[in-house]
């Protein structure tokens, strides 16, 4: 009988700390490149069905590999940004981004240059997600053992090292918080650069291509179009000869703008560009430009490269066959500039986001709409007869243009916002600015407003009328987002819904709402009153006589808000949320930080605690046995468990669980 009593509790021991998921083993090498330059090899073996993100994985989505280097300050020094092996990409639809990872498999690589002579050894902390149908925020710590080091005899002295304790390589778990599911397929890469998938450069380029059609009919570049055809059409002294030219013409223009997209990949190189879209500076510079473009193009001042470069390339031009021809492309692009530049520079950077082919597929789709037309009406000169006359429709064409970079602006202004969590440009807000915008390009197509270089309107023609309505129809959608309305149609542009003044949408009526929040309390998903700090929740439980259902989440675990979505919103889970229980959500992946006197080391992980999100795992982790989320904890008001804990399920599953635990409390 002691035997099995015995083997009980043996099994009882393992069940309980069976939770504790490490689903991925890392292993270090380090490769030689030169006396002092080395490649730091992170190889990883996942398990099935799970997926890790990538560093490069788009902001606003799961949370990303990072790689923090110790003790670098003379010591040793990245030589770029770490390369990865292969990854998948799929669309989030809680998220609404292409999540970024790896599947099975992963292998990092990042080079270093040694800058003291006495270095044995690189420190790395790996913080990383890894999600299957829960998600675990990891935390490894990694040691690089160095081999002899040659150091130059140019190198500069260096800076004494201060080693951190980390005698071996062995990993040890920290979990703070995680996200996402994922699997991760890797082997060791010699290129370093990882293709966007092929959905991707599709999208980049048809958006270009209707961007270089916009373009093609703004006062800068529509007007040559008969000029330059004509040129052909009676300088060539044979029909073919003319639609020869008028191909080297539109291949010209091509070759150029494509040189300029491979230029933009070549200075800047693939770790750069892959940061632009969730770096905080490259946002707000870009928002400072896309306002000064679009000051351009509703006529505050004209963008023009200097008229001495024109000059000297017309005089170019003047020479004659194929080279000849390539300077009339190029005097081209210098002319329009004042029309082109603020939407070559726009679509630069969004395409620069998707690595180093981004840029040149889309500057290929931009100059491929830009040079059709004037092949084909070389080819077909009678089509000229077709066009529409020059005039002030040109200029409107070029204000709209200007509304829609400056709407586009505070895109990415609200991403600077969002990634320094300074809440100046909430949903609200933005809104609001984007309401104000697109009303004003309403009226200015109603002809209400006017602006510089408009003509004289005395009357709007049907097509302006039909644009002005849809502008209008489109603002008066954006309308109730003010009241909290999902607006599914631009979901990807403005804030989330819980990033805002009121996330419960002001002016709102529920009867949740019409009641007083208790103190450090707030409304959460549906309206649920909750409390972010396990000791103040658990207080007013003992105050009301409820039980408490800790609600271990991330800001960035879809599954959590997959939860959120699907079964918390059901009836019957709503009502017991809303009036059964006490709810405390704890984020584990909340990554502001404790005051210092809370700072501790953790007595499981021996890690340093100095944020709330590493507060919280490790208090899950101490408490519960687990590093994973969701999980749902019901306790009395003693912090006592009533039942199990539960994690991602379906909603009867957590309707008998919920109705389980709240009968026990009573």
């Amino acid at each position: 009988m002691k035997k099995v009593l015995l083997l009980l509790a043996l099994l009882v021991m393992s069940n309980s700390f069976a939770q504790i998921l490490d689903p991925v083993q890392w292993s270090t090498k380090v490769e030689k490149i030169s006396g002092n330059e080395f490649t730091l090899v992170f190889d990883a073996v996942i398990e099935p069905d799970w997926h890790v993100y990538s560093q490069f994985t788009p902001e606003g989505g799961p949370l990303p590999l990072e790689l923090i280097f110790k003790n670098s300050a003379g010591n040793f020094q990245l030589i770029g940004k770490a390369t990865e092996s292969k990854t998948s990409r799929a669309y989030n639809d809680i998220f609404e981004v292409d999540e970024v990872f790896f599947a099975n498999k992963a292998t990092v690589r990042q080079k270093v240059k040694v800058l003291n002579g006495k270095l044995t050894k690189i420190d790395v902390t790996l913080e990383y997600q890894v999600c299957k149908e829960v998600c675990i925020n990891q935390r490894k710590q990694l040691s690089f053992r160095l081999p002899a080091i040659v150091l130059p005899a140019d190198s500069p002295v260096a800076v004494p090292i201060t080693e951190v304790d980390t005698a071996n390589s062995e990993i040890q778990p920290v979990i703070t918080d995680t996200i996402g599911e994922q699997n991760i397929i890797v082997k060791a890469i010699n290129a370093p650069d990882q293709a966007p998938p092929v959905r991707n450069l599709w999208s980049i380029f048809f958006i270009a291509f209707l961007s270089g059609f916009a373009a093609l009919l703004t006062p800068c570049v529509f007007p040559l179009i008969p000029m330059t055809v004509s040129f052909f059409t009676k300088q060539s002294k044979t029909r073919a000869a003319g639609i020869r030219n008028a191909i080297i013409y539109g291949i010209s223009i091509i070759v150029i703008y494509v040189t300029l997209g491979f230029l933009v990949s070549w200075i800047f190189g693939a770790d750069a560009l892959n940061s632009l879209a969730t770096n905080v500076w490259f946002n707000l510079i870009f928002f400072l430009l896309l306002v000064f473009f679009a000051a351009s193009f509703l006529g505050a001042f004209e963008i023009m490269l200097p008229n001495s470069w024109a000059n000297k390339v017309d005089r170019q031009a003047d020479r004659g066959g194929i080279i000849g021809i390539l300077f009339m492309a190029l005097a081209l692009a210098i002319v329009s500039f004042s029309c082109t530049g603020p939407i070559v520079g726009t679509l630069l950077f969004e395409a620069a986001s998707n690595g180093v082919i981004g840029p040149i597929i889309g500057m290929f789709g931009f100059s491929l709409a830009l040079a059709l037309p004037f092949m084909l009406f070389a080819m077909f000169p009678g089509w000229l007869n077709s066009l529409p006359k020059s005039g002030g429709w040109l200029n409107t064409v070029k204000v709209f243009l200007g509304f829609l970079e400056l709407a586009l602006a505070f895109k990415f202004l609200s991403n600077a916002d969002l990634v320094l969590q300074l809440h100046l440009l909430e949903r609200e807000a933005f809104l609001a600015i984007w309401i104000a915008i697109f009303g004003a390009l309403a009226l200015y197509l109603f002809g209400k407003i006017t602006l510089p270089h408009d003509s004289p309107l005395p009357f709007i023609s049907v097509g302006r009328l039909l644009l002005g309505l849809l502008v209008l129809s489109f603002t008066i959608y954006l309308i109730p987002g003010l009241w909290g309305a999902p607006l599914k149609m631009i979901s990807a542009f403005p804030p989330p819904m819980e990033y805002s003044e009121s996330p419960r949408g002001f002016g709102g009526s529920t009867t949740s709402a019409s009641a007083e929040l208790p103190e450090h309390a707030k409304y959460g998903p549906h309206d649920i009153v909750s409390f972010e700090d396990y000791e103040h929740g658990l207080a007013y439980a003992k105050k009301v006589n409820k039980p408490v259902m800790i609600d271990f989440t991330g800001w960035a675990c879809v599954n959590c808000r997959k939860m959120e979505a699907n079964v918390w919103s059901d009836e019957r889970v709503l009502s017991i949320l809303k009036n059964d229980i006490v709810l405390i959500s704890l984020y584990v992946d909340d990554k502001r930080k404790l005051p210092e006197s809370e700072w501790h080391t953790s007595e499981l992980t021996g890690e340093k605690i100095e944020t709330i999100g590493e507060k919280w795992t490790d208090f899950m982790i101490g408490t519960y046995k687990t590093n994973t989320q969701p999980l749902y904890v019901l306790t009395d008001t003693d912090g006592n468990s009533l039942q199990g804990t539960i994690s991602y399920t379906d909603t009867e599953t957590y309707l008998k669980w919920l109705k389980e635990g709240v009968a026990k409390f009573k």
